[in-house]
């Protein structure tokens, strides 16, 4: 079933607004409540509304189960990556090495009121990035999944 003109129109409006909210409670995870999976789930959610809006047969060819899969194994593997990298510099097992090194995501925090610096936290954005990837990539293969179920049973 293909939902009217104003439906569609109204979806392709909000998505990118679903999709920059999500992308910020990925970001901003370690500032405030949220994360990496609230984010993913959210940045799912676009991909719900436009199966809403619009027949399977066209978001399928636009979000392919394939590509979510390696999108999830990205996520994982970053997640991986930089739990490890502390381990070849000689550290513990997701030791958070990028804290006060002043380099991406290393900046000091300062005492008191946290004035919401994006640059601090060290490894724990990065984490956040990786699992909102690997969640996002997840939650639309099992959306695609279980629309691929109900496709052929019409």
């Amino acid at each position: 079933m293909n939902m009217s003109k104003i439906v569609r129109t109204s979806a392709n409006i909000i998505l990118p607004f679903i999709l920059v909210f999500g992308f910020y409670i990925i970001i901003h995870g370690h500032l405030t409540p949220g994360g990496g999976f609230q984010g993913g789930a959210v940045v799912a959610t676009g991909i719900v509304l436009m199966i809403a809006a619009n027949r399977y047969e066209r978001i399928s060819e636009i979000f392919k189960s394939e590509t979510m899969k390696n999108l999830e194994y990205l996520g994982l593997l970053l997640f991986i990556f930089t739990a490890f990298t502390a381990v070849l510099s000689g550290s513990a097992f997701f030791f958070n090495w990028l804290a006060n090194g002043g380099i991406i995501f290393g900046d000091t925090v300062t005492y008191g009121a946290n004035p919401g610096f994006l640059n601090t936290a060290g490894v724990i954005p990065v984490m956040n990035i990786a699992v909102g990837i690997e969640v996002f990539g997840a939650m639309s293969v099992i959306i695609l999944y279980m629309l691929h179920g109900i496709k052929e049973e019409s």
